[in-house]
């Protein structure tokens, strides 16, 4: 996922989901009975969806025009549109808290007879609550701002919950306090709601979100809060604001070009649409000349951009949406665009470019922000990177912490949870991704684990080892299945320095210091699971009683007895458990068509019924050279073959969760499809299944329908 999008024209251009299959009928017959209309809601969010269907009283379909009768918005905003088919669309924004949008049909033979459905539009979030992420110590604030489709109206109701999903609400005040909420209103710009979060006196034993809700509708992402003792503050509005002086990298940036125009009902040229992303590291070549490494698709707008053109700080999504070329911009210039890696070229596997530093612009130790140490509960210094062409990835290394410092979420740790990775990226022409460009496949990529690592906006940012700041890579995409799961693609350095240095004719390096230091790890997302994921209860019989037909077979060779499990490779599906005394104990992959999951404990565990719920796993990956080299033999041979499937966009090798002492194969599938095949072993592998949104370059990972917004161009323009 990369550059990040902000809308001054709320359009329907989004990758909707159409509510439909109707099958509860909300309307009455037509005056003559001759027909009618359903559906399975009557109400949806701002530029949702729902199927509207027109039956016969024999169950037939009817043929039937589509018109909006009549609704309640503000006439300059809509009242959303419907097709030839039935599909209503909900306009962007609304005047009010809810509206009313009345749809009719006619019968295209009797004009005569007409039915009409009456839908309900409830305003939703543009954007996940900026920031996305902090992280405080005892007593700090944070402005959290939430930003909603409505003009002119509406507000928030803000909360504290100590987990995610709002299942465990907080009314103590353990978990602090949201206090000052106020709202920004006018009659073309989204309703802007802000509060102030207070960190309380003592650090609670909990995660801490800072939730915000429209008409009992919550923002899919909330803020997450970092509480710790440890003196830490680190806030990615840093890293969104304009950089005074020489910037530091980790900053907001973009090409000044980095836009889309429409034009009003006067043929007056307006900007609707704009991007950014984050100016990752500096580099330099054999003459000295200092560039700004980030993506081809942040620097050169997917090989839409043009050598020259100007790179700015912050990038347009941070600067109103109005370039340097129009009256009231609020960016200044950093450098030109100079060099650019295709991504239109099968022969290139990077996603990178180059801009040429203007003098003075950016800080020339190559300082990112947030590398560096704090003083007590102060915002943690800027730092460079270790200077050179980073660390190349080796089976010893795999589980190291790893992080990085970007436009959206600011600094962020994880591990690392896939290699060897193939992957397809979807590209675009624009930034509302309705232009399609080019579906680029990267091989060899890094996967690092975690919904919290990186979001759009943070694309370009250096990846790096968070135990001496040395380079790992250059972020560019990722996704998430909105449910804690996810995972960040990441080129590796080496590969991006060196096509670079192809396209410049002259080796680059980075820049940065000869001393290895330490980088702060803030980890917003769990190192491991903590709890096996639910399976049905006759999953779990079946399950079962494989275990018992297999116990007597297996024991012996260190295996000490089965049961029925939950598969952490296939979460949802059951597993058979075997315990074992020693993790080199011989298991087989599955058991009558079954997966099994190893788990090392001792016998009097197994007899007292103490044993693990699920196997002891570490953050990120810790195979040998010789398991790591046989996986990535297997991935490169089944990889064409799966990913020749419209359902499958990435295949590398990963860890097996069921097993931890083995490799596995790690398969993206994409959310809303089902591969045509889900084989639970490949080429002696296990097989791990990942279910995430496809990746995108522009919209935000956390929903469909969220984008960031500056304004609204009405209608009646």
């Amino acid at each position: 996922m990369g550059r990040v999008l902000t809308s001054r024209l709320l359009l329907a251009v989004l990758a909707l989901g159409v509510a439909g299959c109707g099958s509860v009928n909300y309307a009455a017959q037509a005056g003559d009975g001759s027909f009618s209309l359903s559906a399975a809601t009557r109400s949806t969010g701002t530029n949702g969806q729902i199927a509207l269907h027109a039956m016969l009283p024999s169950g037939d379909a009817a043929s039937v025009t589509w018109k909006i009768a009549s609704g309640t918005n503000a006439a300059t905003l809509g009242q959303g549109n419907v097709d030839a088919t039935g599909v209503y669309t909900a306009p962007g924004s609304l005047s009010a808290d809810g509206i009313t949008v009345r749809v009719e049909a006619t019968l295209r033979s009797d004009a005569q007879s007409t039915a009409s459905l009456t839908i309900a539009v409830h305003p939703g979030f543009v954007q996940p609550l900026l920031p996305q992420n902090v992280a405080l110590t005892a007593g700090a604030t944070a402005d959290v701002t939430a930003q909603i489709a409505e003009v002119d109206a509406g507000s928030v109701k803000w909360s504290l919950e100590s987990a995610p999903n709002g299942e465990q609400n907080s009314t103590t005040g353990t978990l602090g306090s949201v206090s000052g909420s106020s709202c920004q209103r006018s009659s073309d710009r989204y309703t802007t709601c802000t509060a102030t979060y207070t960190a309380p006196s003592a650090i609670p034993q909990q995660d801490v979100y800072v939730v915000a809700a429209v008409n009992g509708s919550k923002v899919t992402s909330p803020l997450h809060v970092l509480l710790n003792s440890r003196g830490v503050v680190s806030n990615p509005i840093a890293n969104q604001a304009i950089q005074t002086g020489p910037a530091m990298l980790g900053a907001s940036g973009g090409n000044d070009g980095d836009y889309d125009t429409w034009e009003d009902r006067k043929g007056e040229s307006f900007v609707a649409d704009c991007c950014g992303g984050t100016l990752g590291a500096l580099v330099e070549d054999g003459q000295n000349n200092q560039y700004i490494l980030s993506n081809n698709h942040v620097l050169a707008e997917s090989d839409q951009g043009h050598v020259g053109d100007t790179i700015d700080q912050p990038g347009m999504i941070d600067g109103g949406c109005t370039p340097l070329s129009r009256p009231g911009s609020t960016l200044h210039p950093i450098g030109t665009l100079q060099y650019f890696v295709p991504l239109a070229s099968q022969q290139t596997n990077v996603d990178a470019a180059l801009a040429l530093a203007a003098p003075g612009s950016v800080d020339p130790s190559g300082s990112i922000l947030g590398l560096g140490t704090s003083g007590r509960d102060q915002a943690l210094s800027g730092a460079p990177p270790m200077a050179g062409h980073g660390e190349t990835l080796t089976a010893a290394n795999l589980g190291m912490d790893v992080a990085k410092s970007g436009r959206t979420t600011g600094l962020t740790c994880s591990s690392i949870n896939a290699v060897a990775l193939t992957v397809k990226v979807d590209y675009y022409k624009d930034c509302a991704e309705t232009q399609p460009y080019t579906t680029k496949t990267f091989e060899n990529q890094i996967g690092i684990g975690g919904t919290h690592f990186t979001d759009s906006g943070d694309s370009g940012a250096l990846v790096l080892d968070a135990s001496n700041a040395q380079a790992v890579g250059l972020y560019f995409a990722g996704g998430t299945d909105g449910d804690g799961n996810g995972l960040s693609v990441v080129n590796p350095i080496g590969d991006v320095l060196h096509e670079l240095s192809t396209e410049t004719g002259s080796p680059l390096s980075l820049v940065g210091t000869n001393t290895a230091h330490s980088i702060a790890c803030l980890r917003y997302d769990p190192a491991v699971p903590t709890e096996p994921p639910y399976v049905g209860p006759a999953a779990l019989d079946r399950a079962q009683a494989i275990a018992e037909g297999a116990a007597d077979t297996l024991r012996g060779n260190g295996v000490l007895g089965t049961a029925a499990g939950h598969s952490l490779d296939s979460p949802g599906d059951p597993a058979v458990v075997v315990y074992v005394d020693h993790a080199t104990a011989t298991v087989p992959e599955t058991i009558e068509g079954m997966r099994t999951q190893v788990i090392v404990t001792d016998a009097g565990a197994v007899a007292r019924g103490t044993a693990p719920a699920m196997p002891a796993l570490e953050a990120g990956l810790h195979l040998s050279s010789a398991a790591l080299a046989g996986a990535t033999a297997v991935e490169q041979g089944v990889a064409p073959g799966l990913m020749a499937d419209p359902a499958v966009f990435g295949v590398g090798v990963t860890e097996s969760r069921d097993n931890p002492a083995e490799a596995a194969l790690l398969v993206l599938v994409d959310i809303g499809r089902n591969p045509q095949s889900m084989p639970m072993t490949m080429g002696g592998l296990r097989v791990e299944y990942m279910r995430l949104h496809r990746f995108h370059t522009t919209l935000s990972k956390f929903a469909t329908a969220q984008r960031s917004g500056c304004s609204v161009q009405r209608s009646a323009n």
